[in-house]
C-alpha cells in the first residue's frame, strides 16, 4: 500500500527547507550557495531535499515566486478593504513594509537573483511584479484624481517602489526604527512632503544628562 503524505508535515518541511535556503541565498548569493549547504542548513540529507525540490534552480524559483504571489495576495486584499484611494495607497505602503520585515531574504532573493532564472521563470514572475506595480499606480492615480491609466501613475510608483523596496540593505533589524515605522514615515513623505515626516517618540534620540 502507498504512503499517505501528511500534507501539514510535507509543507511544514518544505518551508522550513525554503526559508533556510533564502537565508543562504540572502547572505551568499544563489551562485555561492549549493545545494549540500542548503542541505546541512535544513539539517536533512541530500536526498531528503531532493524529495522538496528538484535543484538549486527550482529553490530559487519557489522562493521568489511565492514572495511576489504573497505581495499580490497583499495587493489584492487591500484593495478589497479601501475604497478611498488614499486610505488604501497608505494601507498599500504600510502592508508592504511589514511583508518585507517578515521576509527579508526572500525579497532579497526577488531583488538580486532572479537574474539567474531560466526567462520563462523570469517572465512569469515579472507578470505578477507588473501586477502589483499597476495597483499601486492606478491608486496613486486616483489620489491625484486622474483616471487610472495617467502617465503619472507608473513613474510615480516605480519611485515609491523606490523608497520601500531597498531597506533591507541599510534598516538594521533591533535599531530605532522598524518596518511598520518607515512603512509610516513613506507614507508620511509621499503625500506631504519632507516637511510632513516625523519622528515616533520611540525614536527619538535621547537628550545627554546634565553634568
Amino acid at each position: 500500500m502507498a504512503r499517505v503524505r501528511d500534507p501539514a508535515g510535507y509543507d511544514g518541511q518544505r518551508e522550513m527547507i525554503l526559508s533556510h535556503a533564502a537565508a543562504l541565498f540572502a547572505q551568499r548569493g544563489y551562485a555561492g550557495t549549493s545545494m549540500n549547504e542548503v542541505a546541512a542548513a535544513c539539517g536533512v540529507s541530500k536526498a531528503t531535499l531532493y524529495h522538496y525540490v528538484r535543484d538549486k534552480h527550482d529553490l530559487a524559483v519557489r522562493i521568489a515566486e511565492e514572495h511576489v504571489l504573497r505581495l499580490e495576495a497583499l495587493v489584492n486584499d487591500t484593495l478589497g478593504r479601501h475604497a478611498d484611494p488614499a486610505q488604501r495607497l497608505q494601507a498599500l505602503i504600510r502592508g508592504f513594509g511589514r511583508e518585507y520585515a517578515q521576509a527579508q531574504n526572500a525579497h532579497r532573493v526577488l531583488t538580486e537573483d532572479v537574474r539567474f532564472l531560466r526567462e520563462e521563470d523570469q517572465q512569469r514572475i515579472l507578470d505578477v511584479e507588473r501586477r502589483v506595480v499597476a495597483a499601486f499606480a492606478a491608486t496613486i492615480a486616483e489620489v491625484r484624481g486622474e483616471a487610472p491609466d495617467s502617465a503619472l501613475g507608473k513613474p510615480l510608483a516605480m519611485l515609491l517602489f523606490g523608497m520601500i523596496n531597498w531597506t533591507f540593505t541599510w534598516l538594521k533589524p533591533g535599531g530605532a526604527l522598524d518596518h511598520d515605522t518607515i512603512g509610516t514615515m513613506v507614507s508620511e513623505l509621499f503625500f506631504g512632503g519632507v516637511g510632513a515626516v516625523s519622528l515616533p517618540a520611540t525614536a527619538r534620540p535621547r537628550k545627554p544628562r546634565a553634568a
